[in-house]
């Protein structure tokens, strides 16, 4: 069965990810409670990693299509934390976005704004959330961008 928010997704064109194996000594989730930490997503999308410097050459325009990439996989993560019914989740809490980008560039919350302005599109008042933008000399692979979200389930 296709959830609420799914078939919200599709009318977007998109369709999540199934979840990868984290590549290190750590889980892609935690639930405690009704909360679901959801570790540093990276910018992946269908063609690969998303790589590439704010600053040194990559548009802000392209690092937010690095952060949306980033929202759809927490969304990804979030499903599979809810036992693939999406529809438990209540509300997206508080994300923390990692821009790779040199030391003069400051626009980091415009970049993070492609994995905020995706998930409120995507979910409504449901995807309203508390944030941090920062910097970050580099980030995993070589990506671009990197996402980690804490959220509520019921």
């Amino acid at each position: 069965m296709t959830s609420a928010i799914e078939s919200r997704l599709a009318a977007l064109g998109v369709t999540l990810p199934d979840v990868p194996a984290p590549l290190a000594n750590y889980v892609p989730f935690v639930t405690v409670g009704d909360i679901v930490y959801v570790s540093g997503q990276i910018s992946n999308g269908p063609d690969g990693l998303i790589k590439g410097r704010l600053g040194d050459g990559m548009s802000v325009a392209d690092g937010a299509v690095a952060a949306r990439a980033c929202a759809i996989s927490l969304l990804a993560q979030v499903r599979a934390a809810c036992d693939g019914d999406l529809d438990r989740l209540v509300k997206v809490i508080k994300l923390t976005g990692f821009v790779n980008s040199t030391a003069d560039f400051t626009d980091q919350p415009k970049v993070i704004n492609g994995c905020s302005d995706f998930l409120v599109e995507a979910l409504g008042d449901v995807g309203r959330h508390t944030r941090s933008a920062v910097s970050a000399a580099a980030l995993p692979l070589g990506v671009a961008v990197e996402i980690e979200g804490i959220f509520r389930i019921k």
